[in-house]
């Protein structure tokens, strides 16, 4: 069974998809950690995220898998917590903007959903695109003021709190524009307004729905 789980950037995504699976006891696939690892690559080996060629050749140069804890590894390295910083956040949208880049990492994403069985997959265009077969389609939305009030809050960076929401506003611009895969809600996704709500508020009504729809047992 595949649980998709989309949305904008700093919707909470991650964080309620691992509570998700960890309720269900279902494995975890964070797609978008498979992009920054490749941004990560790409920063790393002094190319420009507007080189769509390099950024291809990091994309297939790079075995991108998780390890027991769901973490990603590039060729069997760990690379938590350096795809999280500013520098990948800032670059990602564009390196994962390249169609040959996105071929490349939604292969990898499929293979890796197959081998888990059960799964809760996150990511923007994991319910349009990646797995536009899921059983169960969830869309996250927030406020730019309350996404960047997390994000903020997550980098202990409160006093950043209006650049953050300004990235964040430019990364949405980035993601909904783009020409290949761009940032939408699937027609058959439930949505769930996050704006006020804590993390196991939203778990709690995502496992209520999954349950209310396949009963377990």
């Amino acid at each position: 069974m595949i649980i998709a789980i989309d949305g904008p950037a700093g919707a909470g995504k991650s964080t309620v998809a691992k509570g998700v699976a960890k309720r269900l006891g279902f494995g975890f696939l964070d797609t978008g950690a498979m992009y920054r690892a490749v941004t990560l690559g790409v920063i790393q080996r002094g190319h420009m995220p507007l080189d769509a060629e390099a950024c291809c050749a990091v994309a297939r140069e790079s075995e991108l898998a998780f390890d027991s804890s769901d973490r990603i590894t590039i060729n069997g390295l760990a690379c938590e917590p350096d795809i999280r910083g500013e520098t990948v956040t800032r670059n990602v949208s564009a390196v994962s903007a390249h169609p040959g880049v996105r071929d490349i990492v939604v292969a990898r994403q499929r293979v890796l959903a197959r081998e888990r069985g059960d799964v809760v997959v996150e990511g923007r265009d994991t319910t349009t695109v990646v797995f536009p077969e899921a059983d169960l389609k969830f869309f996250l939305i927030a406020s730019p003021r309350e996404r960047a009030r997390r994000r903020a809050a997550q980098l202990d960076q409160i006093e950043s709190v209006d650049d953050i929401q300004r990235d964040i506003e430019r990364r949405d611009q980035l993601d909904t524009t783009r020409a290949c895969a761009p940032l939408r809600q699937a027609e058959d996704a439930t949505v769930i307004d996050t704006d006020g709500l804590g993390v196991e508020e939203v778990v709690n009504e995502i496992v209520r729905q999954v349950e209310g729809r396949v009963p377990r047992g």
